[in-house]
């Protein structure tokens, strides 16, 4: 169908034409989106804000407009407000970790964390040499699971199998620290 003829029914409020385009381009969107976010469920999220969008801006579009440059334009954008939204809670999180550090009740709460941490070191030197040097790389070194397989030439899923292990030897033999390492797990190892 035309895409002038498909613009005038959108503008005129036909319900119809929402489902035609959604037909021919949510999965294109779903994958476009997929391929940054790497979660079936946001990029899922995407293409419903997308159509949700275009339907509350109908009123607004020109009658020679481009669908597919206007649908993928508010995707792009929706995925950046996706990363703006994990980097600000990536920072609150940063900060919220340095405020339990710096705003500890006593010196005593300073020296278990202070061993903590000792321990936490001692536990990752004693990680598979690969683990381990994938490990440092996504928790030390923030890169993402999947610069650490471009890097190192390996598959996602074996970045992704060895922190899984990884995470699961800590917390294990962490546990018996009781409540600080319970705290310490959910800050620095999630």
């Amino acid at each position: 169908m035309d895409e002038d003829k498909r613009v005038k029914r959108l503008i005129s409020g036909d319900k119809a034409v929402i489902n035609e385009l959604y037909a021919d381009y949510s999965s294109r969107l779903y994958h476009f989106a997929f391929g940054y976010l790497k979660s079936g469920a946001d990029s899922l999220d995407i293409v419903q804000e997308v159509f949700v969008n275009l339907w509350n801006s109908r009123k607004n579009l020109k009658k020679n407009s481009n669908l597919e440059a206007y649908l993928f334009t508010v995707a792009k954008n929706t995925i950046i407000s996706v990363f703006r939204k994990r980097l600000s809670e990536k920072n609150y999180l940063e900060n919220l970790k340095f405020e339990v550090v710096d705003n500890s009740i006593d010196t005593e709460s300073k020296v278990n964390y202070d061993l903590l941490a000792e321990k936490v070191q001692e536990l990752i030197e004693k990680l598979p040499p690969q683990r381990r040097r994938i490990y440092v790389m996504c928790k030390e070194k923030g890169y993402t699971n999947q610069l650490v397989a471009s890097e190192l030439n390996i598959s996602l899923k074996t970045v992704e199998d060895h922190m899984t292990k990884a995470r699961k030897f800590l917390k294990e033999n962490l546990s018996e620290y009781g409540f600080i390492a319970l705290l310490y797990v959910a800050l620095f190892l999630s």
